[in-house]
């Protein structure tokens, strides 16, 4: 007689059921209909006239040792500085941007084909400042003044918003407005409708200002100031919105 036939024959056939049981799932999963759907991108824009400028000035002088090039400089951007605060900047809104300290070098030429040595004829600092200016209308005396005590290089100007997120909600609203209709659009050229949304998301990155070509002038200055011109910031969203199709 062989040991144990019954209990070998008797878990196999338990065994069965539960392997198929197991497999039920998956035939389940692969024989259901995937859900008809649309997907669609959106893309809003929403644009704002600017209220706050970000300027970036540099303070560049030359001597021939580092030690009078520095205090040049220093004496200059010191006398900027001073006059920026006079004009109604914070000192939150005053930032150093860079420094640096560069030896200047004379290449001369050769008469003989041979290479001649870099001689040092001295040295050159930078002092570049980053300036938030929240009120427009002293934009260009501004400017016009710090060139004046020794700003002469940069000049780099950013136009933004203190407070975009009304202008970032206007966007949005605007992207998922562009999406239902094109969606409409390709629901009526199917013959289709569409149903509810099934999924939506934003796949724009950190908005950033964005100047458009409508420019609008500013409030009058000085004569002696720096002609400004503010225009208007853009700010976009773009959107992917999937819809399912009504049965």
């Amino acid at each position: 007689m062989l040991p144990n036939t019954r209990t070998i024959a008797f878990s196999l056939l338990l065994g069965l059921p539960a392997a198929t049981a197991m497999g039920l799932p998956a035939l389940a999963a692969d024989s259901q209909q995937r859900e008809a759907a649309i997907s669609v991108s959106g893309e809003g824009q929403a644009s704002v006239a600017p209220d706050m400028a970000v300027l970036n000035l540099s303070v560049v002088k030359q001597a021939k040792t580092a030690r009078e090039a520095l205090d040049e400089n220093n004496k200059a951007m010191s006398d900027v500085l001073a006059a920026l605060k006079k004009a109604g900047i914070a000192e939150r809104d005053l930032q150093t941007s860079g420094f640096s300290v560069q030896p200047q070098f004379n290449f001369p030429q050769s008469n003989d084909g041979q290479q001649q040595p870099p001689q040092l004829v001295g040295y050159q600092v930078s002092n570049s400042l980053s300036v938030r200016v929240r009120d427009l209308s002293k934009l260009g005396a501004i400017l016009d003044e710090a060139v004046t005590l020794g700003v002469n290089q940069g000049g780099d100007i950013q136009f933004t918003n203190d407070k975009p997120q009304a202008a970032m909600e206007e966007a949005r609203k605007n992207a998922v407005a562009d999406a239902i209709k094109k969606a409409k659009t390709l629901a009526a050229a199917a013959d289709v409708k569409i149903g509810r949304v099934i999924e939506i998301s934003e796949t724009s990155p950190r908005p950033q200002p964005v100047p458009v070509l409508r420019a609008a002038m500013m409030k009058e200055a000085a004569d002696s100031a720096v002609p400004i011109q503010g225009g208007e910031t853009s700010y976009n969203v773009t959107v992917n919105v999937t819809f399912s199709i009504a049965q």
